[in-house]
Parts: structure tokens; sequence; C-alpha cells
């Protein structure tokens, strides 16, 4: 999907305070040889007060304030996680809009596990593209992490999981980067990678066992070769498309922002199935926050901007990916990089 007239105003972020990885292998929490592999510095853990909606009104607030955009002129807030998000049969999103935004603000929340953040991007682009001139639409993502329910440091080998909020503001009015492209590609029956072997009526109120989910499926289905060959199969058709669409090759990309995943899942996602060098993705970053749910994107892209890392000219290629299987992409051109002092909370 090609886009005219819209432009990305503001992004913001909220991250809890670095917990060493070295202190986790020592503990027994790391894998050390999982450590070695994935070459994490540390990950974001947030206070135990803080539920992820406020954190998502933190990075709201944020870049609703380095948008210049006025809260009222928001049409629209999608919210997006992949965890627990403070109550039980709540809307999230509108609290995070209510809090941010004001009582007004139409918002949804959009499951799609670690692709719903830049799934979320793209519905948006739809509503400020419906409104020429004058349409808004913010997204938010929002994740905690805790123990006994999340194991973050051994989940899922290659992920470490960090705690952190992210937002995004699109808007008609104008930005600091326009919005060239999107695209989005799935394949539905790869949902049993993560499924296990059956539903349930009722929660189990267990800790979270992706390990043995994944077990199950290479139990019954002889491993996870083939899946793996389709995830790739998906990603390269929507990167294809999304930079077919912006007038690009991959290598006019100059850099990529993608799942913030350890060393060894890293070299897989961008040398070997992109084909953009590791140098042009978002590690420095990555490595020190860990996997934030479905706001690696935005936090990679924020961080740059924050950095003064992008020029006006650069291409960024942002590439999704969750459970499902479902892939949205993204290229965001930038025409006047900003000028932002850092915000952190949390200990950041």
């Amino acid at each position: 999907m090609q886009w005219k007239g819209v432009y990305v105003a503001g992004t913001g972020v909220w991250l809890g305070a670095p917990e060493d990885a070295r202190s986790a292998v020592e503990s027994g929490a790391y894998d050390a040889e999982q450590y070695a592999a994935d070459e994490i510095v540390s990950v974001s853990v947030a206070d135990e007060s803080m539920a992820p909606p406020d954190m998502a009104v933190h990075a709201a607030t944020t870049a609703l304030k380095r948008s210049g955009v006025d809260a009222s002129d928001v049409d629209l807030l999608i919210h997006s996680g992949i965890w627990f998000q403070g109550v039980e049969m709540w809307p999230a999103a509108s609290y995070v809009a209510g809090h941010a935004l004001g009582r007004g603000v139409p918002a949804y929340g959009l499951e799609q596990e670690c692709n719903g953040g830049l799934g979320a991007l793209e519905m948006a682009a739809r509503q400020v593209a419906a409104r020429p001139g004058t349409g808004a639409a913010m997204v938010t993502t929002a994740d905690r992490f805790g123990a006994p329910l999340v194991r973050r440091w051994s989940s899922e080998p290659g992920f470490v999981y960090g705690d952190g909020a992210t937002a995004l503001l699109l808007s008609a009015r104008g930005g600091f980067a326009r919005l060239l492209s999107t695209a989005t590609g799935a394949d539905n029956s790869l949902e049993a990678v993560v499924r296990g072997p059956g539903l349930r009526p009722l929660p189990s109120g267990e800790p979270l066992d992706l390990l043995g989910r994944v077990g199950h499926y290479m139990r019954t289905h002889g491993g996870v070769r083939e899946a793996t060959e389709r995830v790739a199969t998906v990603v390269n058709g929507v990167v294809d498309t999304v930079l077919a669409d912006a007038g690009l090759a991959r290598t006019d990309v100059d850099r990529v922002v993608t799942l913030s995943s350890g060393r060894s899942r890293l070299e897989w996602q961008v040398p070997q199935l992109l084909g953009i060098p590791v140098e042009r993705a978002t590690w420095e970053f990555s490595r020190t926050v860990g996997h934030l749910g479905a706001g690696d994107q935005i936090a990679g892209f924020n961080d740059l901007l924050e950095r003064g890392e992008l020029a006006a000219g650069d291409r960024v290629l942002f590439v999704g990916g969750g459970s499902g299987f479902s892939c949205t992409c993204a290229v965001v051109e930038i025409l006047d990089a900003p000028q932002w002092e850092p915000f952190r909370s949390g200990g950041r």
C-alpha cells in the first residue's frame, strides 16, 4: 500500500531500569550458553508498581508533546500488548487514550502478538489518509513481564523479555518523516507452532510455557524447519512488496528496525533473511533493552532519532512478525530529523 499525505509527527518510549545479563547468568536465571550466543547486555525491567497501560500513557504523552499536535485533533488510538495489561476483561486502550489524549478519542486494542505494533501502524495510516490534511492517529504498545508467570530470561531461546512502552503519532498535517508504504502478509496455519496440544475453556493460571508448546509442534510435525521456511517466504514477500511500493530496492535501505532478539536470531533476521548488513540494524540498542513485545520497531526507531543517527533523505525499513503468523512492514523517509533530548523513565 502506497501512502500520500501520511506523516510521522512524534514518537515516545517508556523503559524500565536495566537489569544486567551477566548477573542473570550468575543467579542461574539465564543459561550461560544462551548468554554467549545472544550477546545481550541487559534488559529493561519495570518497577513492580508500574502496569503496562501507565507505561503507554507516558510514551504517548511524550509522542504527543514532540509532535506539536493538539490532543483534540487525534481521531484514533490503537493499543497493543502481548501479555497481561493490568485488569482482566478491561479495555486498556480506552485507559491509555483517556489519560493521554482525552475522553472522546476512539480507542481500540489490537492483538496480533509481536506484530501488533506495526499492524496497528498500518490501520492507523488508513484512518489518517481518510482525512487528508486534518487526520491524526496514535499507536501505542506496552508490556511488563514478571515472574512467576513469565521467565524473562528463559521463556524463548534467542529472546529475553524487556518491560516497556512505545508510541508513534501519525498526522496528515505534516511531520518530520513521511510514511511511504506498508504491507502485510500472513500464514494462519502457523498459529499451531505456539498453540500447544489444544485449546482450554478457561485460563490455566500456570506459568507461560512457550518451549513446551513449540516442543509439541516439533513432535507432531517433525520439526520446525518447514515452519521456518514458510515464515521466511511470508517475510520476504512482504518486504519485496513494501519496498516496491516505496520505489526502493533492499540496497536503498539506510536503516532497518526489526524484532529485538539475541545476536544469533538477529543474524538470521537481518543479513540472511533480508540481505541487509547488521550495521544498519538497531542491535546496539536492542541488546540493552530486550524484546518489548509489540513495540520493538517503534522503540528502535525512536532510539535512532534520539541519538541523531538519522538525516533528511534516509529511508527506514520496519520489519514486523508475530505468532500466527503475520508480518507487517513499513517504509519511512526522513524529511527533517528532529533534535530531541532523550526522554527516559523508570531509571533509564
